[in-house]
């Protein structure tokens, strides 16, 4: 039985390990069958950006290559 699109308060949102113990300044981000939604950790009701997994993709690379001399 297919299970269909879930609601966002039912999917698995995950915290970047680099946000440790600073809770004033995060974002979560789940992963969905075409890409991830990223969101505010503080505003959890409110909307969230719909990123493809393309995009997703080459924002991870951008921050490893700015990040990670």
């Amino acid at each position: 039985m297919p299970l269909g699109p879930r609601p966002v308060s039912e999917l698995v949102w995950f915290k970047s390990s680099y946000s440790g113990g600073n809770t004033t300044e995060c974002v979560e981000a789940a992963v969905i069958p075409s890409g991830v939604l990223v969101r505010d950790s503080k505003r959890s009701e409110y909307c969230c950006l719909n990123l493809s997994a393309k995009a997703w993709g080459c924002f991870l690379a951008d921050v490893a290559r700015t990040h990670h001399p």
